[in-house]
């Protein structure tokens, strides 16, 4: 879709993420590759009053669980431009491409994915994208990549599996500074298929909080993605120091 003038985009409360005001609002991230296209999304092209043109990439929440938590309200998802990101579960890299927008230019994005195939797709995407860090390797061993990588203010962790809890707090021992954010998309039958979702969701809160996560608020994901939640919170978040007499 190329917009002409008549595209009114509007600034999202999340800094770096936008609207098109519609029928439907889509979400928007400013293309750091005007005219690249990651997975057939639509893209908007808006020129400004000086003649250069802007291009948007519509961001669909029905193929990003990111953007379907932005679309489900989610009160802040810590990545902003100028962000350090790790992104764990990167698949193919449709939505890391949404994240390398609004970390921008002078924000990185490491992109672990273990699948080789999807790996392609996001090596290929990274080429384009300089500030994408392609990494092929299982999330379960940071270890072997921990020479890649340096210390992130942020960690998005979408792995599917029984343990993605204990994954995303050993990637954050060695790559989340003190006070830094995490976002974790839980697939609850992935988990245990024979509980309820929201009995699924509350034991991986309490799991984070045994591992120095500090879980601050947690949105599902059910309009976009059957059994599925995000939560939102701190590591390590220094305790304040009690004023001295």
């Amino acid at each position: 879709m190329r917009g002409g003038n008549k595209a009114v985009i509007i600034p999202h409360r999340h800094e770096g993420v936008f609207i098109a005001k519609s029928k439907d609002d889509a979400l928007l991230t400013k293309s750091m590759v005007p005219g690249d296209s990651v997975y057939n999304e639509k893209r908007i092209s808006v020129q400004n009053e000086d003649g250069t043109k802007v291009e948007y990439r519509v961001w669909n929440p029905f193929r990003s669980k990111l953007g379907a938590a932005i679309r489900e309200g989610i009160d802040n998802i810590w990545i902003v431009p100028g962000a350090r990101v790790l992104y764990l579960g990167a698949a193919s890299g449709t939505s890391v491409s949404h994240v390398s927008d609004i970390v921008g230019p002078t924000g990185v994005v490491y992109a672990v994915e273990f699948s080789q195939r999807s790996g392609r797709d996001l090596v290929n995407m990274a080429k384009k994208r300089t500030n994408v860090m392609p990494i092929i390797e299982d999330a379960r061993h940071p270890s072997k990549y921990r020479m890649l990588v340096g210390m992130v203010d942020v960690i998005f962790s979408d792995v599917a599996q029984p343990d993605q809890a204990r994954i995303l707090a050993l990637n954050a021992a060695y790559f989340l500074k003190t006070g830094g954010h995490f976002v974790l998309s839980i697939k609850a039958n992935c988990i245990d298929s024979t509980m309820p979702a929201g009995k699924v969701y509350d034991g991986e809160v309490d799991r984070l909080r045994a591992d120095l996560l500090k879980p601050a608020e947690m949105v599902t994901l059910d309009r976009f993605e059957r059994d599925h939640a995000c939560v939102v919170g701190s590591y390590r978040v220094p305790k304040k120091q009690k004023p001295s007499a």
